[in-house]
């Protein structure tokens, strides 16, 4: 008896051992594996502090407001690969629990401190799309570095013990306030940096990323140019329409509680403000996620007429928008003769 007991012991911890080799992060792994970079090379890796326990405030987009920990901006480096003419560094961040944040910073090597561009695609997509090489084109062209993360609740940051029910929509209070606080959190740790410009920052937001786009610029004074590609917005007609959301879900994003709790955040709310921006506004009038209702408010609140330009499909926008696509308009407006907006800029329709 004594002996079939002491082998059972044996085993549960042979295999309890076992499971946790087994379950090592991919990222674990590679940094383990990987050699490690000198201490005074930007992003050098450090331990990342505890978040606090605290309540993130999502009825606030002022970071300063939102109770998370404003020193826990040290990261972990988990990559570095020297390309032709830039570097890609891909570092890793948590301010808050169970909630890890993957960074991408590509920086070209011709430009001794470079002017910085913030990525954020729409909440479907994933960050791998910052380890194509093609962004070392863009970085260097452009004379800027490129920065891309991923919004909370997105595909990339749904982990467990989160259910999988819960997305960005339905949860658009809290993925709105922490995407916004993640910008500027974000913002802070590459001002650390001495090989990075964050006096001027551009701002890419499409859809979803739009939103959040919106809402940092008017919360941080160091993003002065945005470029947008059908952000959401204006939420009572959002939600009432977009085919973004299931129709078995959407009763419930109507409830007045719901709406209450969005209207805080709602970038026709906060659009008028970005006077002092250089903005573009890209619609396309075939776009099944924004309603033409809402997208007509987005357009109607914009500071300037000229920031908005409305396309027949995502062809004509292509053909409009040329060989340089989103990038070559970031490049003109990071110039330093180019670093204010100008209110009396007119832009044509390319309709």
């Amino acid at each position: 008896m004594y002996r079939r007991l002491t082998l059972l012991v044996v085993c549960v911890i042979f295999a309890a051992i076992n499971l946790c080799a087994q379950t090592k992060t991919p990222a674990a792994q590679s940094w383990q594996a990987s050699s490690k970079p000198e201490s005074s090379s930007p992003g050098a890796p450090v331990a990342l502090p505890s978040p606090a326990p605290s309540e993130e405030d999502w009825t606030t987009i002022d970071l300063a407001k939102s109770g998370l920990r404003l020193d826990a901006i040290k990261g972990i480096l988990l990559s570095k690969v020297q390309l032709q003419g830039c570097t890609r560094e891909l570092l890793r961040f948590q301010w808050r629990r169970n909630d890890p944040i993957d960074l991408y910073v590509i920086r070209p090597g011709s430009t001794e401190k470079p002017p910085v561009v913030l990525f954020l695609y729409n909440y479907t997509y994933d960050t791998d799309v910052f380890r194509e090489d093609r962004w070392c084109d863009v970085a260097r062209k452009n004379g800027f570095a490129v920065a891309g993360l991923a919004s909370a609740l997105s595909w990339p940051r749904l982990h467990a013990p989160r259910p999988m029910k819960e997305w960005f929509v339905s949860e658009l209070q809290e993925a709105l306030a922490e995407s916004t606080h993640d910008v500027q959190m974000v913002l802070n740790y590459l001002a650390t940096r001495d090989d990075l410009n964050v006096k001027h920052v551009g701002i890419f937001g499409q859809g979803s990323g739009g939103a959040v786009a919106i809402l940092a610029a008017a919360a941080d004074s160091r993003i002065g140019a945005l470029d947008l590609m059908d952000p959401w917005g204006d939420w009572p007609d959002w939600l009432k329409a977009s085919q973004q959301i299931p129709e078995a879900e959407r009763a419930a994003y109507l409830k007045p509680e719901f709406l209450g709790r969005v209207s805080g955040l709602d970038p026709v709310v906060f659009l008028p403000r970005l006077k002092e921006k250089a903005l573009r506004i890209q619609q396309v009038d075939t776009d099944p996620v924004t309603p033409i209702a809402a997208r007509d408010k987005i357009a109607d609140v914009a500071p300037r007429p000229g920031d908005i330009s409305r396309y027949r499909d995502s062809a004509a926008e292509k053909k409009a928008l040329g060989a340089d696509g989103i990038v070559g308009w970031f490049g003109e407006q990071l110039k330093p003769e180019t670093v204010t907006a100008h209110p009396n800029r007119e832009r044509s329709d390319p309709r």
